[in-house]
């Protein structure tokens, strides 16, 4: 039993840093996706059809490839090809980023379009254009209905990223199974693995939680129904 407790103590610090790297992974690959997602969504709305296409084409592409299909295409494949020395780190970044986009793309879309159309026009008689109208009015309200779909896509995000040790990532997984395959403890240290994962998600939950109900406008949701 001491043998026991002593492995858990001595490698736990070896395996929380692994919790760090899938923190830093998921921090990276949603921030990404933010900044590609939003622009999606604005071209497939308001953009020319070309664009609105193109937009459909992406979607359809990361979100019907496997992440794990991904993995090696961008990784073992495309950098390659291209004579790019990106690490395994960046890659597993890129690659969830790019999908995640794909998903938050369509987050804010579905905000996009639950707003009343008639709030463009309005900014448009106030003599604004539509870039500062979609500024300043649309984009405003439709990121505050876009946190719950956002605390979704970080779970997703979450899980999605025990796959990037299939590149040499020292996360979460790849050091629990490291350390399980070399004590042959691998209930204890997979058990173990899936807490940290748990623990991660309800904390980050929480705090995108909180960010939804101070950013939330009393009255709002009731409003856009009438």
């Amino acid at each position: 039993m001491w043998e026991y407790l002593s492995s858990l103590a001595g490698e736990l610090p070896y395996i929380l840093q692994g919790s760090l790297t899938t923190l830093l992974v998921v921090f990276f690959a949603l921030g990404l996706g933010l900044i590609f997602g939003l622009p999606l969504a604005l071209g497939q709305i308001y953009g020319p059809l070309a664009l609105n296409r193109l937009v459909r084409i992406y979607v359809w592409f990361f979100r019907g490839t496997p992440i794990l299909v991904l993995l090696y295409l961008f990784y073992f494949g495309l950098f390659i090809a291209l004579n790019l020395d990106v690490s395994a780190f960046a890659s597993s970044c890129i690659v969830l980023g790019l999908t995640s986009a794909a998903y938050q793309s369509q987050i804010f879309r579905g905000a996009l379009e639950s707003l009343p159309h008639g709030q463009l026009k309005a900014a448009r008689a106030l003599g604004m254009s539509d870039t500062e109208g979609i500024r300043h009015i649309i984009l405003p309200q439709a990121l505050r209905l876009s946190i719950p779909g956002w605390s979704n896509e970080y779970s997703i995000l979450l899980k999605d990223s025990a796959l990037v040790h299939v590149l040499g990532v020292p996360e979460l997984m790849a050091r629990s199974h490291y350390v399980a395959s070399r004590t042959t403890w691998h209930f204890t240290y997979y058990i173990l693995a899936g807490i940290l994962y748990l623990i991660i998600t309800v904390l980050g939950l929480r705090l995108l939680r909180s960010l939804e109900t101070k950013t939330r406008l009393p009255g709002y949701a009731a409003l856009s129904h009438e």
